[in-house]
């Protein structure tokens, strides 16, 4: 599958840091020094509907681990996927009576759109679960030890890991509440524990299915990511990522599928924070959404949706409102005002400061606040102004 093109990233001076990453399993931010290529798996939508600035908030924050990555001298490689089969996509393609893969290529072409609105960096490989089923169909094999079969379903027995839970740290009955809550089916009969998550769906009349050595059908959520994380990074690979809601069950999952085969899949696991409006996290369910689209239809400065975006700690959870939005617009004015003064203070602390803090856990508000007060120091430096934009557009992405 395509992703979208590329934004021209500036070369800055010298050379970026390392990066400290909390990491969801240990709790603690832990140094990512990887080598000689970094690596990094983010998971994708499911189109289905447009991007929301929850979805965008994720992507942006882990843009600025790719950027830092860059800026240290590091090659790197980035998979995304885009689940363009699943029930979600199915039940509103028939709610709506399109065609689920039309849908799906539409909203898949709006969200590369938005993306590189956003200038958000695109991935190495982005791939989709359908062209990734042969992939899979190999992974489930490769699992067969710790599948099972319910009705012509296939399940993967989590208790196979002995990893199971590490990745979450949750108790038994906080799993079980998110497993419900988030697609998975509990209280099926036959199941070996409520936990166990679907890696095989039979054909079920309507909808679609491809040929596999398990009859047909289609592939679980879960196991897709499994299998093209694995496929196009190997293990073990540096950072998945995603949003905190991605924790449990589906990074869990994942993990738990390559443990059994492979002994490995992530090495940290880092989770960007939801974005909420009027006090409830922004989701298709509770219908409180702001797309991407819309903002572009209004003629939004992408530059302004991104630096609200970075104004909070890409963990934190945070409010969207309209308030957010003109702060970042008076923001960027003032930024814009002192880059086209044409001279100001050295602006080399600036590039070091910014560097500093993206490397303490993408420390975006740090760094937002070095350039804030680089625009209210006085100066006469001529290449100051220069500099200053290209640390900016380089590290946060953000074009002055």
């Amino acid at each position: 599958m395509r992703a979208w093109s590329s934004p021209d990233v500036p070369a800055l001076p010298g050379r970026g840091l390392p990066v400290r990453l909390h990491d969801t399993a240990t709790g603690s931010a832990r140094p990512l020094e990887p080598e000689p290529v970094a690596s990094m798996y983010v998971c994708g939508i499911t189109p289905y509907d447009a991007t929301h600035l929850g979805h965008a908030a994720t992507y942006v924050a882990f843009d600025l681990l790719n950027r830092v990555w860059r800026d240290a001298g590091h090659d790197v490689r980035y998979v995304q996927n885009i689940t363009d089969v699943d029930d979600p996509l199915l039940d509103r393609a028939t709610e709506t009576g399109q065609d689920w893969r039309e849908l799906a290529d539409a909203e898949t072409r709006l969200f590369t759109e938005d993306m590189a609105w956003l200038r958000v960096l695109p991935p190495s490989s982005y791939v989709g679960a359908v062209e990734a089923i042969p992939l899979i169909t190999r992974l489930i094999q490769r699992m067969e030890p710790s599948v099972y079969e319910v009705d012509g379903d296939l399940y993967f027995s989590v208790r196979t890991d002995p990893a199971f839970g590490a990745v979450s740290r949750l108790s038994e009955a906080q799993m079980r509440a998110l497993f419900g809550e988030r697609g998975g089916d509990p209280d099926r009969p036959g199941k070996k524990d409520p936990l166990d998550p679907v890696v095989w769906l039979k054909a079920r009349p309507g909808e679609p299915s491809w040929d596999s050595p398990f009859g047909r059908g289609r592939p679980g959520w879960h196991v897709e990511c499994a299998a093209i994380a694995m496929e196009y990074l190997g293990v073990p690979f540096d950072v998945q990522g995603g949003g905190s809601d991605l924790v449990f069950p589906h990074h869990e999952m994942s993990a738990s599928h390559a443990h059994v085969v492979a002994g490995a899949f992530a090495s940290l696991y880092a989770h960007a924070g939801m974005v909420g409006l009027d006090g409830e996290k922004m989701s298709k369910s509770l219908g409180n959404l702001v797309f991407v689209s819309r903002l572009r239809a209004e003629g939004t400065d992408p530059a302004a949706v991104r630096l609200a975006l970075l104004s909070g700690h890409y963990r934190a959870d945070r409010e969207w409102s309209a308030a957010v939005l003109s702060e970042a617009v008076e923001r960027l004015s003032r930024w814009r005002t002192s880059v086209a003064a044409g001279v100001g203070a050295p602006a080399e602390p600036v590039l070091a400061e910014v560097r500093e803090r993206l490397a303490d856990d993408l420390d975006a508000p740090g760094a937002l606040a070095a350039i804030d007060r680089w625009t209210t120091t006085p100066g006469t430096d001529p290449g100051a102004p220069a500099l200053v934009a290209a640390t900016a557009d380089a590290l946060l992405g953000l074009a002055l």
